[in-house]
């Protein structure tokens, strides 16, 4: 299917790892001229060698000063801006009981406040080439997971501002969505795995509690989801929070009978 996303720009962040790499992958193979922002110069340029496609822009996303900047640069170097992909964040284990006032904020602006301040930055540019916005987020929000504060309120705030930028950007045809990521096997997953005493035995239990095919969701579907939901096929779809995880969140436990 051509999603008729050739020529298109699409920012990504953290687009050099992870569920982020495999969305950059997935646009450049649809004809998108993907624009990864990252803090690795190396990491980033690495991907799009491989790809023969697209371009990127270093930057420290926690730093407010630095997302209006990579916003500018992205315009500076390639023109114009389609659609915003907010993926970078980091599961990074702020408590409540353990945590701080300066770990909780430190928390919110790796995982969500510069999703506000990018989209912000590159919103002259959405309106004008009447864009779309599609924000990662995590299960964590609805379900909890215990000792990650910081990470739970950040995914809680970016479905709320799903759908509040759903509303606020209706009457520019700005559609705004979120695919919510519950278990896939990224290389930060791997790295914590193998902290475990019993990594497989761990691994294990965790799929065998994924109704469809007890099986992780691989980046590639999470990313077929996301590039459609920037494309005109999906244009009539908006202020949605679509869960691509197996039914893990909401089908009854029942279904693992």
């Amino acid at each position: 299917m051509d999603l008729g996303l050739k020529g298109k720009i699409i920012i990504v962040t953290g687009g050099a790892k992870g569920i982020g790499e495999a969305i950059t992958r997935v646009l450049a193979t649809e004809g998108a001229f993907p624009v990864i922002l990252g803090r690795s110069e190396a990491d980033n340029q690495a991907l799009l060698d491989q790809l023969g496609t697209g371009g990127q822009v270093r930057a420290e996303l926690n730093d407010p000063a630095q997302c209006k900047a990579a916003v500018d640069q992205v315009l500076k170097q390639f023109g114009r801006i389609d659609g915003v992909v907010n993926n970078a964040g980091v599961n990074d284990g702020v408590g409540l009981e353990t945590g701080d006032y300066e770990g909780f904020v430190k928390s919110l602006h790796s995982n969500v406040i510069h999703y506000y301040l990018l989209v912000q930055a590159a919103l002259p540019e959405l309106i004008k080439n009447k864009g779309a916005i599609v924000n990662i987020g995590s299960k964590v929000a609805e379900t909890g997971q215990g000792g990650t504060s910081g990470y739970a309120a950040a995914n809680g705030g970016r479905n709320a501002l799903t759908r509040e930028w759903a509303v606020e950007l209706l009457k520019y045809g700005i559609r705004v969505n979120s695919v919510i990521v519950a278990e896939c096997y990224t290389p930060l997953y791997d790295r914590w795995i193998k902290t475990l005493s019993n990594p497989e035995e761990t691994l294990k239990k965790i799929t065998d509690r994924i109704p469809l095919e007890k099986r992780m969701t691989t980046g590639e579907e999470i990313a077929n989801m996301v590039v459609f939901l920037l494309s005109h096929k999906s244009s009539h779809t908006t202020g949605q929070i679509i869960h691509i995880d197996g039914g893990y969140v909401h089908l009854d436990r029942a279904a693992l009978q």
